[in-house]
């Protein structure tokens, strides 16, 4: 996804053994979990180039032949995280804002040609590995964000472990690409971050960040804090 070289020739070869391409599915992602303060810019670039720039790449690697074929349907995964925010998943949180923004485009740009274009949103799966969640080389044992970062983490963790079964969500991405119209949006999620999502749209914005602080950071400081008021 990072490779443009490899971008190319996997479009070649894909044409090669099926012919011109009905369907993209855009769902190669990585996270690095950290402080928004203390992410190297290179940990920022690499997130990026791999969620959201590798996306765009192929989308402008498939589009020609598409439209030349008169039809065609792109899936870009997004998250739940590109329509809400957590603690120390700011890189991936962006890129996943990003997918969203670049997709609506996308769908009204490529309507003309017959082009129809569908947002995966899913929850936690049990599909992660630690090989592509790994931690910031920002975040240390002197960082102030010592304790938060313990204490989210093992709840990103403990989430993705609980989460649901990936061969579901392959199967609903299956079922929805063999509708006569493809869905603008798919979101694939427990009933929690469905009512996560809504709760975000709703409530003041006070009230839902203290909300996934107390979930996310259960931390000593934050509690001072709440006897001091």
């Amino acid at each position: 996804m990072t490779d443009r070289d490899s971008i190319g020739a996997f479009v070649q070869e894909a044409r090669k053994i099926s012919g011109p391409p009905d369907a993209l599915v855009n769902c190669a992602g990585m996270l690095i979990l950290g402080p928004c303060e203390s992410y190297p810019l290179t940990e920022l670039r690499q997130v990026m180039e791999t969620n959201f720039f590798g996306q765009a790449a192929m989308v402008s690697a498939v589009l020609p032949l598409m439209r030349a074929n008169g039809h065609g349907r792109i899936v870009n995964f997004s998250s739940i995280n590109g329509l809400l925010g957590i603690p120390f998943e700011g890189a991936y949180t962006a890129s996943k804002h990003a997918v969203e923004g670049y997709s609506e485009c996308l769908a009204l740009e490529t309507k003309p040609f017959g082009i129809e274009v569908m947002l995966v949103e899913p929850g936690d799966h049990r599909s992660g590995s630690a090989a592509y969640r790994r931690h910031s080389m920002g975040m240390t044992e002197a960082s102030p964000y010592k304790a938060d970062f313990a204490s989210g983490t093992a709840a990103i963790a403990r989430d993705e472990a609980g989460g649901s079964d990936p061969d579901v969500l392959g199967r609903r991405i299956a079922k929805a690409l063999k509708k006569k119209r493809l869905p603008r949006r798919l979101r694939v999620a427990k009933f929690d971050q469905h009512l996560a999502v809504i709760l975000h749209d709703v409530l003041p914005a006070r009230l839902f960040d203290w909300i996934l602080r107390d979930y996310y950071c259960k931390t000593p400081h934050d509690k001072k804090r709440g006897n001091e008021k």
